[in-house]
């Protein structure tokens, strides 16, 4: 058995350098929905015992809190809309990268 140590290499720093591409969109494109004053407030679940869930008048709180954060937001309405399609943009990307990840290894045999 012979290991082409050339090849895992080429395969490992693709895969490092498109998983923090990815995450680092990823992050940035929830930085940037939250200063477009559209930050994602997720509704609780029931689970099992096993998961701590908040409570509804938690959520409440929460939302009362992001909708208070996006009021006093130092930036103008054309600001947050540049925030808003920049967000979108980074999350574009990582979908892109992701579809193309599956591209290659579906048709590239």
């Amino acid at each position: 058995m012979i290991i082409h140590w050339e090849a895992f290499v080429q395969v490992f720093i693709a895969a490092f350098t498109s998983a923090v591409l990815v995450v680092g969109f990823y992050a940035l494109g929830l930085r940037l929905l939250v200063r477009a004053g559209r930050a994602p407030v997720v509704a609780p679940a029931e689970f099992t015992d096993a998961i701590t869930v908040i409570t509804e008048k938690e959520a409440r709180r929460a939302e009362k809190a992001a909708a208070k954060a996006a009021k006093r937001s130092p930036l103008t309405e054309g600001q947050k809309r540049v925030a808003l399609v920049a967000a979108y943009l980074c999350f574009g990307v990582c979908a892109a990268a992701v579809l193309g990840g599956l591209l290659l290894i579906l048709f590239n045999h």
